[in-house]
């Protein structure tokens, strides 16, 4: 595992979960419930800034790796998960979208590892649709986090709008791999 800053950044990302998910742990008496959703919102912000730049560093100081490849959409899944869990624990978000996302997250996951087996990765690796699904995510999560009003209107209306159109999105995206891979499932 090459220690380099894109790679650091994206363990930090993965670092920053429990403590976005640690504030609405904390005691009233220690934070207020908006605070929580404030914390919790600039925390997640920060996480999600991270897997931009740790691209656009690696890139950008040529420090891509296949570590850095691997870690980074995994690191991205164990945040978007672990704020579905508690968004559906607040209450804020249908079961039924959580179970969409978190089942295509694994589904695909586990897709892309039996392809690695087979030595046809290239055939499902990250598309445009995949990154999209995952901007969508993380914009509707953090207006679910942020849970106030922003410039008069109502985030948790506009994120439980975008996790829906996310979860469309995560089904199209996972029809778009299972149709790339069908040959090799097929043949195999």
């Amino acid at each position: 595992m090459p220690l380099n800053i894109p790679n650091l950044l994206t363990w930090l990302r993965i670092m920053l979960i429990p403590v976005f998910l640690g504030v609405f742990y904390l005691p009233d008496t220690t934070l207020s419930l908006h605070h929580k959703h404030l914390f919790s919102t600039v925390i997640f912000a920060s996480a999600a800034l991270t897997d931009w730049l740790d691209g656009y560093l690696a890139r950008a100081l040529n420090q891509t790796s296949a570590f850095g490849a691997f870690l980074d959409p995994v690191a991205d899944k164990l945040m978007v998960v672990a704020a579905l869990i508690m968004l559906v624990k607040l209450g804020y978000v249908d079961m039924i979208i959580a179970f969409i996302i978190i089942g295509r997250e694994i589904a695909i996951s586990a897709l892309r590892e039996w392809m690695a087996q087979l030595g046809e990765s290239k055939s499902t690796a990250v598309s445009m649709l995949g990154k999209v699904k995952t901007v969508f995510q993380m914009i509707a999560i953090l207006l679910l986090l942020c849970h106030e009003s922003l410039v008069g209107l109502p985030a948790n209306a506009l994120g439980t709008l975008l996790i829906y159109l996310a979860a469309i999105l995560t089904l199209w995206s996972m029809i778009y791999y299972l149709k790339l891979a069908l040959p090799q499932i097929a043949r195999k």
